[in-house]
């Protein structure tokens, strides 16, 4: 294997895509994130483009890795390329980031929530949400769209709260109807998207226990690290937070195709 050889992960998910370079000493070289659009197989295509600099070729790269919602959609061409479920991308990245502790993992995605357990370096168990979205990031869509404001504003008026509006339901739809209500009430905007940031993680600790060290990953927590704070308050602990939370199944997947093509 020449020293140039690159190999490559790409998370197809329902939201974003995001593909990770890593090179043989599995150091990461490339990343990029993109939207997934309807056509997954383009997305997963611009991802892998983004992620090479002009010194980089194609031609370097040896090996590719999908996992995620569309980690069979993308059929490319010229490459040696294989699928692995995001669990067993998670379990790897955290063995390669986290060598030597056990791991609780929260991964909170476009359209679900996931919590991981990695002890001894293996996957020891797993759980997600109910199939209602009210933990995930489409619930943050909804809230957007009720407050007609920017996604993007969010973790900025978080952060602006001092008096948090209780969300209490537990399924988007409903939220949105108490959302209208609190409206009603004359809440601060502010109040309502730190209501919404506190009823996501309520949400998330109701699924499992969450011990050993926590690790936050997801385009949620990518995009809203007052949730983090969050977090360390209701659990009385420090949690941890990859580099590029929303590229850390990616990684995993990245290193699947390294050691694959290693065998």
């Amino acid at each position: 294997m020449s020293d140039n050889s690159l190999f490559a992960g790409i998370d197809i998910g329902s939201s974003f895509t995001k593909a990770i370079l890593i090179n043989a000493e599995k150091k990461v070289v490339g990343l990029s994130v993109v939207h997934s659009g309807i056509n997954l197989r383009d997305a997963a295509y611009k991802a892998l483009e983004e992620s090479l600099s002009t010194e980089k070729k194609k031609n370097q790269v040896k090996n590719i890795v999908t996992t995620g919602f569309g980690r069979k959609n993308a059929h490319l061409e010229d490459f040696s390329i294989s699928n692995i479920t995001e669990i067993s991308c998670s379990a790897k990245a955290a063995k390669y980031l986290y060598p030597k502790d056990d791991i609780t993992i929260i991964d909170i995605g476009g359209q679900d929530t996931k919590i991981i357990k990695i002890k001894g370096g293996k996957r020891f168990s797993f759980k997600m949400n109910r199939k209602c979205a009210a933990g995930t990031g489409t619930f943050l869509e909804e809230l957007a769209l009720k407050l007609r404001i920017d996604l993007k504003e969010l973790n900025h008026l978080g952060e602006q709260s001092r008096n948090p509006v209780k969300i209490s339901s537990y399924c988007t739809v409903f939220a949105g109807t108490e959302i209208l209500s609190r409206i009603r009430e004359g809440a601060k905007v502010e109040d309502m998207v730190r209501g919404a940031f506190y009823s996501i993680v309520n949400r998330v600790i109701e699924i499992d226990s969450l011990d050993n060290r926590v690790v936050l990953t997801g385009g949620v927590i990518a995009h809203n690290p007052v949730i983090v704070n969050i977090f360390e308050e209701l659990l009385g602990k420090s949690v941890s937070v990859p580099q590029s939370p929303q590229s850390f199944v990616a990684l995993g997947a990245a290193i699947y195709a390294n050691e694959g093509q290693n065998k």
